[in-house]
């Protein structure tokens, strides 16, 4: 595999929806544009990705997964699903469905307390 630590975040939006921004990228992954900037960077260096002009607004640039970048999905995701089994080994069935769905409530709060502006987050209403 040739995706360094972090890089699988940003394959995986690109996964789901090729072409997008650096913007857009940063904002599903809640990072900061320069970042993704300096990841694909890296990854077009790499051979995983391209950047292209829209073609519609000259000002954006858009990023391309190239056939290596897309080759990489089935490696990563079952590496994924190892590692997954492999730390709740220990968990019954049950335990594993109760922590998903703890875990599916903190992302979700988590992603609220991101997208409210500032000042405007109400504990009582979580």
């Amino acid at each position: 595999m040739n995706a360094h630590l972090g890089q699988d975040h940003l394959l995986a939006v690109l996964w789901r929806q090729d072409g997008r921004t650096p913007g857009e990228v940063a904002a599903a992954l809640n990072v900061t544009t320069p970042n993704v900037v300096k990841a694909a960077t890296r990854m077009a260096a790499a051979g995983l990705l391209t950047r292209r002009r829209d073609d519609r607004d000259n000002r954006l640039v858009r990023l391309w997964l190239t056939d290596a970048g897309r080759a990489l999905q089935a490696p990563i995701e079952k590496e994924r699903r190892l590692l997954e089994e492999q730390v709740t080994a220990g968990l019954t069935a049950a335990e594993r469905d109760h922590l998903l769905s703890a875990l599916t409530k903190i992302y979700q709060s988590a992603t609220a307390l991101l997208e409210a502006p500032a000042g405007q987050h109400d504990p009582a209403a979580t």
